[in-house]
């Protein structure tokens, strides 16, 4: 089951008004087949009905997995941390220990769906995948890298792998690393993200989020340092 919606579209080809049927909330333990239509890009698929026109529509969804215990909900280029909505935190307010994110993009939505439904912590990733992208550009001689998502977990090999975009022409490269780096990763986030935890509406766990993390863990490390120094 979903809940859906149909909405007026006008076409991009032929400028004939015609309607679509929109998903806004789905859950995949209640309908097997919708899982693969999302991650395919086949749920956002319009086609006009007059002129064959076909295009992906851009719209907020939420996929809500209660096996998994998470719902991420795409947000088209949103840029807030956190989604101030009382109406979806009073829908949902009997739940609890749910993850619930918010994402700008539809890769990014399909990142989270693959780190839940891994078992692992989201937030942990995101700092493991900053702190291997940094490795990745001195490996490149300094290449930018901004954009990388996870794209391999195996814990019988004990490793994951994240798939980056590198340089202007956004070149892909694929980095895998051992899980200790993934387990250093959540130990700092028990200790510097606890209050993130604790959150209970929607947030945005991203690159910028682990940045700051990573800040926050350095400076207390250098605070640690002058401290010590002090005492001697």
């Amino acid at each position: 089951m979903s809940d859906k919606v149909i909405k007026a579209i006008v076409c991009p080809g032929c400028g004939e008004l015609s309607k679509a049927e929109i998903h806004t909330s789905i859950n995949p333990a209640r309908d097997k087949t919708i899982r693969k239509r999302v991650l395919d890009g086949e749920l956002f698929d319009f086609r006009c009905p007059s002129c064959g026109y076909t295009a992906k529509l851009n719209y907020p969804l939420l996929y809500n997995d209660m096996k998994n215990r998470f719902m991420v909900y795409l947000i088209p280029k949103i840029d807030r941390f956190q989604l101030c909505d009382n109406e979806l935190e009073n829908k949902y307010s009997n739940l609890r220990n749910i993850n619930k994110r918010i994402v700008p993009t539809f890769n990014a939505f399909k990142e989270k769906l693959f780190i839940f439904e891994s078992g692992l912590d989201d937030m942990a990733v995101e700092l493991t995948k900053l702190a291997i992208s940094q490795t990745v550009s001195k490996k490149l001689g300094n290449i930018e890298v901004n954009e990388g998502y996870l794209s391999m977990y195996d814990r019988e090999t004990n490793t994951m792998g994240f798939t980056y975009f590198t340089g202007k022409d956004k070149e892909p490269y694929v980095q895998t690393a051992r899980l200790e780096i993934y387990g250093k990763s959540k130990g700092i986030i028990d200790k510097f993200a606890y209050k993130d935890k604790k959150l209970k509406g929607f947030i945005k766990i991203d690159r910028e989020w682990a940045e700051n993390v990573l800040y926050r863990y350095k400076h207390f490390r250098h605070m640690e340092k002058v401290r010590k120094l002090n005492e001697d």
